[in-house]
């Protein structure tokens, strides 16, 4: 049995509906377990963010957000910098997502919902939030983004997944900042006017720009609600209006009464085991189970790999000639043949296995060509209830098979909380100290208890780095 819903009418603009939720929502009705599962997602936030702190795209965006200092705004992830609210969630959210290690939700549209945790902190930290606004802002990030995926498909039309990002965002700083059920809908208008985005970022040959792209559109989510909080007014019915967002990229639907003591759709999302796509998780696990019984098989000897998957999984990560032959991290990390002959080579899947130079190794072009993708109806049918990968070797005449439906992270296959320290400390352990990331989580699994979120962000200097 669900708990209580929003008492607000299906038959409200759904701008008005998602702005009286927004406001709604309370710390108090959330049960202990959904809490629990806000700061499991925090912790590997964070750890990602730690995990791509050195790489180009998060230091172009930081590099820009430090263009402008803002000395009673937000800060810099690793840094003591302090810039606008908008550039600090667009510096620190390209951290997040660049390892795609973050977590995952997939529906008729995929997402990555923790992409919402950087605007989250960004305006917590401003507006002088702690940790209890800041549980309810994550939560709401997440089920309505979740709730836009499981509504409509963006992917299809040609559109990205982080249009959505444009309301959840906005939805999050709203809450935050207290702004009126009526300001809220003017956010929602300005930032759903103004922030589309081509699902291009992720076809052929991947660029920098997947690890900012929704970064980009939290910062101007943000500075919507900035002017909103100001009184500018926005475009509506921003939805269902005649060029609005529904006639023009989404095609009609409907969300459900949304819910106010759960069960909340951050349940039904996945952390991530492997530093790579979603849809490989699964593929990676069974590769890995069957090279331990090919463990004296030399992968010369190896005649083929086939690998079925579903029809969205092989569209995304198995159909793209670019994905046989990848040149950048995140052409590798998105691509089903190489993630299958990573693994089979390396006998693991970690952040080395997606270096320029193991990228660029010509075993691996060699395995590469001999594994296949294959759309298997099957496996098509039962998504996305199982994310399920067959993974099949040939050698010598005989054929070794693996299915795996429900990968280590899934919701039917969870990730301790042992586990989810472990990743954090596996990503934190280059730039902090073992005792200060045991103090980081330490405040993080009591985060209820903090104060300032800008107190939790000055764990994370990192020495030498003022700036």
């Amino acid at each position: 049995m669900g708990g209580a819903v929003s008492k607000i009418g299906l038959k409200q603009t759904l701008a008005r509906r998602l702005a009286r939720y927004s406001r709604e929502l309370k710390n108090r009705r959330l049960p202990s377990k959904t809490v629990h599962e806000v700061k499991r997602r925090l912790i590997d936030a964070f750890g990602c963010a730690l995990g791509g702190w050195t790489a180009t795209p998060a230091q172009i965006a930081r590099d820009t957000a430090q263009s402008v200092r803002c000395h009673l705004g937000s800060t810099l992830l690793g840094t003591a910098w302090k810039t606008t609210p908008d550039l600090a969630a667009f510096a620190n959210g390209t951290a997040v997502r660049f390892l795609d290690y973050n977590d995952t939700y997939l529906s008729k549209e995929p997402a990555h919902p923790s992409d919402n945790i950087a605007a989250a902190l960004a305006v917590s930290e401003v507006a002088g939030e702690g940790g209890k606004r800041l549980i309810e802002a994550i939560l709401l990030g997440y089920e309505v983004q979740c709730r836009l995926c499981d509504a409509a498909a963006l992917r299809p039309r040609g559109w990205d997944h982080v249009v959505f990002g444009a309301f959840s965002t906005a939805l999050v700083a709203a809450k935050l900042w207290r702004l009126s059920e009526t300001k809220t809908c003017h956010a929602l208008g300005l930032s759903g006017t103004s922030n589309y985005a081509l699902r291009q970022t992720r076809v052929g040959e991947l660029s920098m720009w997947k690890a900012a792209a929704f970064a980009n559109t939290a910062k101007n989510g943000l500075f919507a609600v900035s002017l909103a909080r100001l009184g500018m007014t926005g475009p509506a019915p921003i939805f269902e209006g005649e060029k609005g967002m529904m006639q023009i990229v989404s095609g009609s639907f409907d969300l459900p009464a949304l819910p106010l003591e759960g069960p909340f759709k951050i349940l039904e999302t996945y952390i991530k085991y492997y530093p790579v796509e979603y849809h490989a998780q699964s593929a990676v696990e069974a590769t890995l189970g069957l090279r331990e019984q090919l463990k004296d098989v030399k992968p010369s000897r190896i005649d083929e790999i086939v690998v079925r998957t579903s029809k969205i999984s092989h569209e995304i990560i198995g159909r793209d000639p670019e994905k046989w032959h990848p040149k950048t991290r995140e052409t590798a990390d998105h691509s089903l043949p190489y993630c299958v002959a990573v693994a089979m080579l390396d006998g693991e899947v970690g952040l080395r296995q997606f270096d320029s130079k193991r990228i660029s190794d010509p075993k691996l072009y060699s395995l590469m060509k001999r594994i296949q993708v294959v759309p298997d109806p099957e496996l098509s049918t039962a998504y996305p209830g199982a994310i399920a990968n067959t993974v099949e070797v040939r050698t010598g005449g005989k054929v070794y098979s693996k299915r795996v439906d429900h990968p280590r992270g899934h919701p039917k296959n969870q990730m301790t909380d042992t586990e989810v320290e472990a990743k954090f400390h596996l990503l934190a352990e280059p730039l902090l100290s073992k005792r200060r990331i045991q103090t980081i989580l330490d405040r993080l699994w009591n985060l209820e208890k903090e104060k300032s979120i800008g107190d939790i962000l000055a764990l994370f200097r990192i020495k030498g780095k003022q700036r």
